[in-house]
């Protein structure tokens, strides 16, 4: 039997999380996971981030990009605070700049678009044809494949997660044989889903940092568990096109196009159970061989 705590209490730990504090006018603080002590998971920044931005723009307008840069890592012993820039206020259009620190010490800077909701031309790529998610397994019934190859990987699948995520396949992260780079991945929240469209963004942008740079290490045969790897996300961008259906499975597809010099280039899709493409993310990061390190003894952050 898997011990987790109750997947409601999972779900509202993350929107807490989202709920910053307001300090002052465009000034806000955000705390971290109860208990928690390890470096701040890079989806929870840039999420967190993009509510600050989105509590200074009045209206219905909500997001619909954001790009953000990851300068320095963060603790999940210190809170982390927001300033809000208000660049620019237009008919359609607001503009807003987010600079996040920590002790003093940027870590994160962040640039959103909001829009108020307007009709258009619309198309997109069709959602690639894959098994439903009722024919996959989750994460944590995945984790016994792993017990016998790697104790850290199975303490990775156990970990609590406020999503039902089920791959496609092997995981991206725990590839060991060269391939394709590309992933797919169906994801759920467990517990009731926010009403608020701007709160269903924030989840999002904090999802869409999970495993992404994963697609770039499996044509080279490694991944974080089985190589003194040093990844970390360096940039990261979103664009948001519909409402986020987190009530229903999401389907979370990426690839990698390119590689090189100690990065790695991933870009994502996110498509509703329906076919419909929600968001778009493209992020670079850090993935550095470094033979020289001692084996990794952390678990990475399960989102």
């Amino acid at each position: 039997m898997i011990d987790r705590p109750s997947t409601p209490d999972l779900t509202a730990e993350l929107v807490t999380l989202l709920d910053l504090e307001q300090l002052d006018t465009d000034l806000f603080r955000g705390h971290q996971r109860p208990g928690a002590s390890a470096r701040v998971f890079g989806g929870q920044v840039a999420a967190q981030a993009l509510m600050a931005a989105q509590r200074s723009v009045d209206g219905p307008a909500v997001a619909h990009s954001m790009h953000a840069y990851f300068l320095r890592a963060g603790a999940e012993t210190h809170p982390i605070i927001f300033r809000v820039e208000r660049d620019f206020d237009g008919r359609s259009f607001a503009n807003r700049r987010v600079t996040a620190s920590q002790r003093g010490a940027t870590i994160l800077t962040l640039a959103a678009s909001f829009q108020r909701p307007e009709a258009g031309l619309e198309h997109a790529v069709a959602m690639p044809d894959l098994p439903p998610p009722e024919a996959l397994r989750s994460l944590d019934l995945l984790a016994g494949d792993y017990a016998d190859r790697s104790a850290q990987a199975a303490a990775f699948l156990r970990r609590p997660s406020a999503f039902d995520i089920r791959p496609c396949g092997v995981p991206a992260f725990l590839q060991t044989e060269p391939g394709a780079p590309v992933s797919h991945v169906w994801i759920r929240l467990r517990g009731r889903a926010p009403a608020d469209p701007a709160l269903r963004r924030g989840i999002l942008a904090y999802l869409s940092d999970y495993a992404l740079l994963s697609a770039s290490l499996i044509p080279h045969g490694v991944n974080m568990f089985d190589r003194s790897m040093q990844t970390a996300s360096l940039d990261h961008a979103m664009w948001f096109h519909e409402d986020v259906p987190l009530d229903d499975w999401l389907l979370y597809s990426s690839e990698s196009p390119w590689s090189g010099h100690g990065r790695g280039i991933g870009r994502g899709v996110f498509h509703s159970r329906d076919g419909r493409a929600i968001a778009h993310v493209t992020q670079e990061g850090l993935i550095r061989l470094r033979p020289d390190l001692a084996p990794r003894t952390t678990i990475p952050h399960m989102p």
